[in-house]
């Protein structure tokens, strides 16, 4: 990539939440949710907090429309805790919808109706669509006196057929995904989120929206995808980096590739699961002895990698 086309990040910015963010491909996607046919996009209000974060994470999609007040939001890994992250993000935006009104009125306060929807294209769970809930959460296991349920949708290409052929846009950013896991297997993340785009455009897959957004989407699904793919090198089935050439070997690849990609120390940390001091100290080398070869470098590197 040119000096111009170099990668920056939005931490956790993603595809999913560049696609939606368009209201016309949001009410697609509500219509197909719902067996709807509402065509007017002014029926539609986005409520995103833009500047809300949870689990440093920036939540993808919030709006009204009719009596409903839905959250939409992109997983690519399974995370038990949406319940959680869900009922802190409602409480804020009805905060912001019912503003300043006095709550000890006697006439009741109305509101639209909850609806948080995930749509999961992660590998370790398998089923069409499950039903997380905050109660999971609760510590003593027991009743309590509030529920928030999380309707978790898979979305990964051949999943959910029905919905797909109801909401093109859904079914093109499954398409899209598919082609760069299937051109990853060969190719490093960049060249093969790459050429996934461009086989997207020649396909007629997002066409329109890859053109008009390719350099931004090209950097985040890089980002995406050095996420993604540490995650099962390292990470799968609960398995930490261990203490040996191999995993060091793999540590000093990834590394080198994200420093190319600009990526912070911190997220560096969060992706492969060491210390800020490790990755630090495995880019010092890397800077130090910038034409060595990875056979020498890595003699050096199990020193620091987390046992």
């Amino acid at each position: 990539m040119t000096d111009e086309k170099k990668p920056y990040f939005t931490y956790k910015d993603r595809v999913f939440r560049l696609l939606f963010k368009d209201r016309k491909r949001l009410l697609e996607l509500y219509n197909a949710l719902n067996d709807t046919h509402y065509t007017d996009v002014e029926n539609l209000t986005v409520t995103t907090l833009e500047n809300a974060i949870y689990m440093k994470m920036k939540n993808d999609v919030s709006f009204v429309i009719d009596c409903s007040m839905c959250l939409y939001e992109h997983q690519s890994s399974y995370c038990p805790n949406m319940p959680l992250r869900g009922f802190l993000y409602f409480a804020d935006l009805y905060k912001k919808y019912i503003k300043d009104v006095d709550l000890s009125v006697r006439h009741r306060v109305k509101i639209p109706t909850p609806h948080y929807i995930v749509f999961y294209n992660g590998l370790e769970r398998k089923e069409e669509e499950f039903v997380q809930k905050l109660s999971d959460s609760f510590e003593n296991g027991e009743d309590g006196c509030m529920e928030l349920t999380v309707r978790t949708i898979n979305i990964n290409y051949g999943q959910n057929e029905e919905l797909m052929n109801r909401c093109k846009s859904l079914a093109d950013y499954a398409y899209f995904v598919a082609e760069i896991r299937s051109k990853l297997e060969t190719l490093p993340f960049d060249e093969a989120v790459e050429q996934a785009v461009e086989v997207c455009i020649e396909k007629d897959i997002l066409r329109d929206f890859l053109i008009e957004q390719k350099a931004e989407v090209i950097a985040m699904s890089i980002y995406e995808y050095n996420e993604e793919y540490v995650r099962k090198v390292f990470m799968e089935d609960g398995e930490e980096l261990g203490y040996n050439r191999g995993k060091a070997e793999e540590l000093l690849r990834i590394l080198r590739r994200m420093k190319e990609s600009e990526l912070d120390i911190s997220v560096m940390a969060k992706l492969t699961g060491q210390e800020e001091s490790t990755v630090r100290a495995v880019l010092d080398l890397l800077q130090t002895y910038p034409d060595e070869s990875d056979v020498v470098l890595v003699k050096q590197i199990p020193q620091f990698v987390k046992k």
